[in-house]
């Protein structure tokens, strides 16, 4: 079945008209880590940098009144694409682990005390892990897991109503495991959180590029994506904060374009978003983001919702009549958002990964930055596999041939 999606794409157009030099028939099973570009991406930036080249924000000449005039557009789509309230609760930051950094710094250790409680879930990517980690370290505070059923990956209505409690301040869950695939229930999280006093905070970086985020639906007091999953550059990201909740918080970063007024003792700061956004911005790579947003509605979620699971279940189905393959998480391809994370009995996951490399297939291998679940799995390391509305059939196809004869090229004869 073709792709019609893939000549959009400067990577996949190069593959599969066969003039790469360095990436001719590879297969990118990579995408939960970073999703490859359209070109409508990329022609954004260079369009941006080649006609609105300057600094924007303080500027009162038109060609930096035209950089604003972008960056606040920018903003304004990323609004849009998660159903904000207003555009000013929309804080450009670097990645979804800046963003978390920035909550964990501005809210959490000006917010907490000594027997207070922050309660995350067992499956945490180490950004929704180790920040938190700091805050408890700096004011008292306790770090309390969410852990999940080991085959299914699903948390329990018991476990929510255990462990988040009276003293329960902060409650910061993954929207979708970058492991296990599983999409948590952040509504009832919210209820939970907001039910004892609590604030919720989602990490959408693996949700945002899979399915329709809307923030006031999910009562997420922040919400943080990252633009290189969705198609967007790197080094870009955004955060959702309640307005409220911003405008009582500090600034994380200090410096030139945060300020309002700068004296010899002290200084105050300018109106959110802007005290959170210190120095020069990154104003193309805002550009590419938005470009990336629009194309994802373009195509559509229900449409990307429906490839991943064509794909998942493809992959899946082929997977289960391979011997000593074994899941890491749900065997249930509609609960997987396209990861499918996996070990081979005899063969280490690094070794998976390299193997499958010299066939030209690329997927990731390791922790996944998520130790503390592998450790509550028990076990050391997994390969992952994660697809994507642009890849194909035909693909999954070659990947199950290759992944049949691992065990017999690592010396196995069965």
């Amino acid at each position: 079945m073709e792709n019609k999606y893939r000549k959009d794409f400067p990577f996949f157009k190069a593959i599969d008209e066969n003039n790469s030099k360095h990436n001719n028939g590879l297969i990118y099973f990579d995408t939960a880590a970073t999703a490859q570009r359209p070109y409508l991406v990329l022609d954004a930036m260079s369009h941006f940098y080649a006609t609105a080249n300057a600094n924007p924000l303080r500027g009162l000449y038109s060609l930096s009144e035209r950089a604003t005039f972008a960056y606040e557009d920018a903003r304004s789509t990323v609004a849009k694409f998660i159903n904000a309230n207003d555009n000013s609760e929309i804080i450009f930051t670097r990645n979804t682990t800046e963003s978390l950094n920035l909550i964990a710094y501005s809210y959490g250790v000006n917010n907490l005390k000594e027997g207070d409680e922050i309660c995350i879930s067992i499956m945490e990517h180490h950004s929704n892990i180790i920040p938190w980690q700091m805050v408890c370290g700096f004011t008292g505070a306790k770090l309390v897991y969410l852990e999940c059923d080991k085959q299914t990956g699903e948390i329990s209505d018991e476990e929510i109503s255990k462990k988040i409690t009276k003293k329960t301040k902060i409650v910061s869950c993954v929207h979708v495991s970058n492991v296990l695939g599983i999409t948590n229930p952040i509504k009832k999280l919210s209820k939970a959180a907001h039910d004892v006093g609590a604030i919720m905070i989602v990490d959408g970086a693996q949700s945002s590029p899979h399915f329709k985020i809307d923030v006031q639906d999910l009562d997420a007091d922040f919400f943080a994506l990252s633009g290189h999953k969705l198609c967007g550059p790197m080094g870009i990201g955004a955060l959702y904060g309640k307005k409220e909740l911003l405008e009582s918080m500090p600034p994380f970063l200090r410096g030139g374009e945060m300020i309002e007024y700068v004296t010899r003792e002290t200084a105050t700061w300018a109106e959110v978003p802007h005290k959170f956004e210190a120095g020069t911005v990154s104003a193309g790579d805002a550009v590419g983001m938005a470009a990336a947003m629009r194309y994802l509605n373009n195509v559509g979620f229900d449409k990307i919702q429906e490839h991943d699971l064509i794909l998942t279940k493809r992959l899946m189905d082929g997977m289960k009549s391979i011997p000593h393959v074994k899941f890491v998480g749900s065997d249930d391809p509609s609960k997987r958002c396209g990861i499918v994370t996996f070990t081979i009995d005899g063969v280490h996951p690094h070794d998976i990964a390299s193997l499958l490399s010299e066939e030209k297939i690329a997927i990731r291998a390791g922790h996944h930055c998520a130790q503390p679940l592998q450790q509550y799995l028990q076990i050391n390391a997994s390969a992952r596999a994660s697809l994507y509305f642009y890849n194909t059939e035909a693909e999954i196809d070659i990947f199950l041939d290759k992944l049949s004869q691992l065990r017999k090229w690592s010396g196995y004869k069965d």
